[in-house]
């Protein structure tokens, strides 16, 4: 095999996707690599030619892509389901966060709530907007750049409270995770894999694909802080 099998894929599937590139290769012998970057720098890059052969991304994303014709038809498939959770920096204060009331006296109560660009920021602004509390957070909510860690905030200072997909929070340094948000405010993200219409080896990307959908990459998502979507 001349090269590597490529993937692109956002931050929040980084680790799972990492470990398995490294299971596929010593098990099945096909050599993965994925680069890992903000789910809006992956999309323009997909939109701009990348040279690639699978993509993975939040399934509204790479539906869109396959709208557009640069993911093959029929081949998309969701692979796991992530958690938006809450943190705040390690040794700080740890707010209840039982209750939607826990939960707005949370937001009401930090200086600074930092969130993503990816579908967790969406969903979480929408949120806020739902809980009516746009106006009061306004000038406290803080962004992290495309590819940047909403918890590499809480460290910085810049924020001191921080929601971002559990798979990107759970092993930063400095950083404790609070937990999932509660009731109807919970909010998930599905991320999806399909095979780039740019891929020179379609059939061995969809090959790829199969054993990312597997039992056993299940089972490396779940200690990465997903889950699949037959989990209960």
């Amino acid at each position: 095999m001349d090269r590597d099998i490529s993937g692109l894929s956002s931050m929040a599937t980084r680790p799972v996707l990492a470990e398995l590139s490294e299971h596929i290769r010593l098990a099945h012998g096909l050599p993965v690599r994925f680069d890992s970057a903000g789910g809006v720098e992956i999309a323009r890059r997909v939109r701009e030619g990348a040279e690639a052969d699978l993509l993975v991304l939040a399934d509204g994303a790479l539906a869109e892509l396959e709208k557009e014709g640069h993911v093959l038809e029929g081949t998309t498939r969701p692979l796991w389901i992530s958690q938006v959770v809450a943190a705040v920096a390690e040794g700080a204060p740890v707010p209840a966060l039982g209750s939607e009331s826990d939960l707005r006296a949370a937001l009401t109560s930090a200086k600074g709530v930092a969130y993503s660009t990816g579908p967790s920021g969406t969903a979480l602004v929408d949120l806020i907007t739902r809980l009516d509390l746009a106006d009061t957070l306004c000038d406290r909510l803080v962004q992290a750049p495309p590819g940047v860690p909403a918890g590499s905030l809480l460290a910085s200072g810049r924020a001191d409270l921080a929601f971002q997909q559990h798979s990107e929070l759970m092993d930063l340094p400095g950083v404790v995770v609070i937990g999932p948000l509660p009731g109807d405010t919970a909010i998930s993200s599905t991320f999806s894999g399909g095979v780039l219409t740019a891929s020179s080896r379609p059939g061995l990307a969809r090959e790829v694909l199969d054993l990312l959908g597997s039992d056993t990459a299940s089972r490396t998502a779940r200690a990465r802080g997903m889950r699949a979507p037959g989990d209960q």
